[in-house]
């Protein structure tokens, strides 16, 4: 569903006249009531930093696809913003002239402050300009609620209108967005317009230096390495934008570095959890069977992710009070799917791919998925649907060694699972002898106005049956 920015009319030669109507019906009754009709000579309006997930509180600018003085068309893309969770283009809801940039490529705006000026015509591009001159974006005021439409109202100095659309990427712009890998093994990081762009001009992304922040590579690096292999005569896959510049230096002690816009999104979602009480309950499960099947169905495309979201949705059949949340402290709900969100680390923060309904979903099928959304993650290509939509989420650092942990519980679920790694444990058997089997440690952190201790005792036990007996988890 589109998100609509807010843009204000700023209308320096603009008249409002207000003329008294009617209704047909009003004559029928003994008092009659007098309505509005506005119209607005508007010449410049303003477009606002959108809010792009219910937890945004400021974007930054990835890339401007437009530069200063371009002409708009509706629908175009103008701009790429990162959100707290991904990037997404921002398109023009009016035909125009992007007359003013306010806010540069990397900077940092609160949704709802100004970042651009479009004006009607060439002829108030230089009005505008001097309008973005005498203001600063920082100090401009944030609507309550930026992502919702507002209808169009008036004030002492002008009218509110919407002038801005944010999109999800169509399809293509979706599989152009997941990050290529170059021969060593590195992902490229570039603004989906940028990737759009190499594609058409046939740039070798993997060649390319960007000179975005962090490196990323913006639309502007493309098209100079397509016009340096112009002029070369070559191919432009093998002409860098700029001469190749060191590894960027490790670590400086000492030095502050603002949280991303991620990491400031991370960290207000950790500082909400503690209002939670929750406690947390351990269990040790014995993984020789999963190991064993997994081995069979790994050619298949089958990930070991898939197999324990799959198990885990099983158990949540048997037991809905581990899949209910409560969210305003006076109830909870019972949650009619069960969506296993799953924590994946990505350059600069954390982020909960969603699969869906995976106790319905075959193994293969939700393997796939899973591939698909890992990749759309790391290319910031998620959908909100497709991150904010879980009601219980698993957190797994077993391929890192791990052996326990403790996670702390997203806000708005009622329990998080920690995975830890499989590993050979020597064991006493019930025949009192000593014998060798591979287990793994699970660690449930547990939202405890909802969720008692037998409620997720019972739930680990159910989990253990179908981890060791895995037979139904490729039905």
């Amino acid at each position: 569903m589109a998100l609509f920015l807010q843009t204000t009319f700023l209308t320096s030669s603009s008249s409002l006249r207000q003329k008294p109507c009617l209704s047909s019906w009003a004559s029928h009754i003994s008092t009659s009531r007098t309505c509005t009709r506005t119209r607005v000579h508007a010449k410049i309006r303003e477009i606002f930093m959108p809010a792009l997930s219910s937890t945004m509180t400021e974007g930054k600018i990835v890339s401007w696809v437009k530069s200063e003085g371009d002409k708009l068309s509706k629908g175009e893309s103008v701009v790429v913003v990162e959100s707290d969770k991904a990037d997404m283009d921002v398109e023009t809801f009016y035909d125009g002239y992007l007359a003013a940039i306010m806010v540069e490529e990397g900077g940092v705006a609160a949704v709802g402050s100004a970042i651009a000026l479009l004006a009607e015509s060439p002829e108030e591009i230089e009005e505008a300009k001097s309008k973005a001159a005498s203001s600063s974006p920082a100090t401009s005021p944030a609507p309550a609620a930026a992502a919702a439409p507002v209808s169009e109202s008036t004030t002492g100095s002008g009218a509110v209108e919407k002038a801005v659309v944010v999109t999800p990427p169509s399809p293509s712009v979706v599989a152009s967005a997941v990050h290529p890998a170059s021969e060593g093994g590195k992902r490229v990081v570039a603004s989906p317009y940028a990737k759009k762009l190499a594609k058409d001009l046939k740039v070798d992304l993997g060649r390319v230096i960007g000179s975005g922040p962090n490196g990323r590579i913006v639309a502007k690096d493309v098209e100079a390495a397509a016009a340096v292999a112009a002029e070369l005569g070559s191919p432009a896959e093998k002409v860098s934008a700029a001469p190749a510049v060191q590894a960027p230096p490790g670590i400086e002690l000492g030095s502050v570095v603002p949280f991303t816009t991620m990491q400031g999104a991370v960290c207000r979602n950790m500082v909400e959890s503690l209002s939670v009480p929750t406690f947390r309950v351990g269990y040790t499960i014995t993984t020789d069977a999963l190991d064993a099947l997994y081995k069979k169905v790994k050619s298949k495309g089958v990930t070991m992710t898939a197999l324990l979201a799959k198990a885990t949705a099983l158990a949540l059949v048997k037991h809905p009070v581990i899949n209910s949340s409560c969210r305003d402290g006076n109830s909870f709900t019972y949650n009619s799917s069960i969506n296993i969100a799953v924590a994946v680390a990505i350059d600069g923060g954390l982020i909960t791919p969603v699969l869906q309904d995976a106790d319905k979903v075959d193994i293969y099928s939700l393997s796939r998925k899973w591939k698909e959304l890992v990749d759309k993650a790391r290319a910031k290509q998620l959908q909100p649907q497709e991150y904010n939509t879980g009601t219980f989420t698993l957190s797994n650092l077993g391929m890192f060694g791990v052996d326990r942990f403790d996670a702390i519980l997203p806000p708005g679920t009622g329990a998080i699972m920690a995975v830890g790694a499989s590993q050979p444990t020597v064991v006493g058997t019930k025949d009192g002898r000593i014998g060798m089997k591979n287990q793994m440690q699970v660690n449930v952190t547990a939202d405890h106005r909802v969720i008692y201790g037998a409620d997720l005792a019972a739930f680990l036990q159910t989990l253990a049956k179908i981890i060791e007996d895995p037979k139904d988890l490729t039905f």
